[in-house]
């Protein structure tokens, strides 16, 4: 009887303990969460001045100030933002530059993510003589500022006919993202075993079938990794637009720089706000549809 009581009596003690700790933790989580929920706020507050902005007229917007809840929502900023709004003094909206945008993003962004795979692939199961000296060359692109390759971008585009154009940026995004997509996808091949590759091989597979049949159906993580990764920074991308090209032919950042600089006296921020959000649209829905897989693709990457 007394050995159950003297077993029993340090209970207690550790029930104290134990609801030290809960409170320990509960008070760690509740300053964690309210730090991080402090810090998006404050992270967040422009996108959503932007966006209430965009829905309340400019009379409004005078009288309260840019920050400020909406007491009336209108939706006519958007199509003055879309097809009237007066820019670098062409009265046609941000239409014509998105749609330049789209014609040069999704092609450079599926070129080069190609290009980057079959690189990666080369460089990572196919290796010849030489090949980590190439790829040391090609990571050197990832470093080197995009200010270096202004003026020899300028001169090859004008030699062979694509300066002041949209296909000409297309071509300088496919080999600008060359370096990134050539260092995702050789680092993420690196980690398939090449076992896969031999035993193929042995069967009789060549260069492209081994490629089609077993390297790309594993690698849709970092692929998509690579499209988002491409897609967002040709997208936001200003320096080469607004040095290359000029006039219409410019991308939507090019055009928001110049909406921004406007010297009129009037500033319309309904329709300057609707612009803004129509610029960064197409990165927000890619990042929102697409944000878990990136991280997903970049962690199984950096576990290969």
């Amino acid at each position: 009887m007394s050995d159950a009581t003297l077993s029993s009596a340090p209970a207690p003690a550790l029930d104290l303990e134990a609801g030290r700790a809960g409170r320990r933790h509960l008070i760690s989580r509740i300053v964690i969460y309210g730090l991080l929920t402090f810090f998006g706020i404050i992270y967040l507050m422009p996108l959503w001045v932007v966006f209430f902005n965009s829905f309340r007229p400019l009379a409004e917007i005078s009288a309260n100030g840019l920050i400020a809840f909406p007491q009336t929502f209108r939706l006519d900023a958007w199509p003055q933002a879309w097809s009237e709004f007066c820019i670098g003094g062409q009265c046609a909206g941000m239409q014509r530059y998105f749609w330049n945008s789209i014609m040069m993003v999704v092609p450079a962004t599926i070129i080069s993510t190609a290009m980057g795979a079959i690189t990666g692939y080369v460089l990572s199961k196919w290796k010849f003589r030489g090949s980590e000296i190439i790829f040391g060359m090609m990571l050197l692109g990832v470093f080197m500022p995009g200010q270096i390759a202004l003026l020899p971008w300028a001169f090859i585009l004008g030699k062979i006919g694509l300066a002041n154009s949209v296909y000409g940026l297309v071509l300088v995004h496919c080999i600008q993202g060359l370096a990134f997509t050539t260092l995702f996808c050789r680092n993420y091949f690196v980690g398939i075993p090449d076992d896969l590759v031999k035993a193929a091989r042995i069967d009789g597979a060549g260069f492209w079938r081994i490629f089609y049949r077993i390297i790309l159906p594993i690698s849709p993580p970092i692929l998509i990794v690579t499209v988002i990764w491409q897609f967002t920074g040709i997208w936001n991308e200003y320096l080469f637009g607004v040095v290359l090209n000029s006039g219409a032919n410019q991308p939507i950042t090019a055009a928001l720089v110049a909406l921004s600089m406007s010297g009129t006296t009037v500033r319309t921020y309904d329709v300057m706000s609707a612009a803004v959000l129509i610029g960064a649209l197409p990165p927000l829905l890619v990042y929102f549809f697409g944000g878990k897989y990136f991280v997903r693709g970049l962690t199984q990457g950096a576990i290969k």
